[in-house]
């Protein structure tokens, strides 16, 4: 049964990662959507993760949001600085960590 997950799981995967190339592939023109989709969804989508990791912060109680507040801010600064969405990913998380575990405990 855990092998014909696998197996399931690998091939969805596979096809998944092979349908752009068969649809798109060759001489056919990308669709107008799916270039507006492929411009503006990564940016919504991250969006609406900031407001969704941020939506339960008590802003008046600073032992919560000013770990989220140096973290945004660390990520948002790394990000202009580096251009590296893993970089200030990894950087953020890194800020928040600390602050949670070592200062703010």
């Amino acid at each position: 049964m855990i092998w014909a997950s696998i197996i399931t799981m690998a091939l969805v995967t596979y096809f998944v990662r092979l349908a752009p190339f068969v649809l798109f592939g060759g001489s056919v023109k990308t669709p107008k959507w799916v270039e507006y989709a492929g411009k503006y969804l990564p940016p919504s989508v991250m969006g609406m993760l900031i407001v969704y990791s941020i939506k339960e912060v008590d802003l008046l109680a600073y032992q919560s949001s000013l770990p989220v507040a140096l973290a945004m801010g660390s990520t948002a600064i790394l990000h202009l600085w580096k251009r590296n969405n893993l970089l200030s990913i990894l950087g953020g998380t890194a800020v928040y960590m600390v602050m949670v575990q070592m200062i703010f405990n």
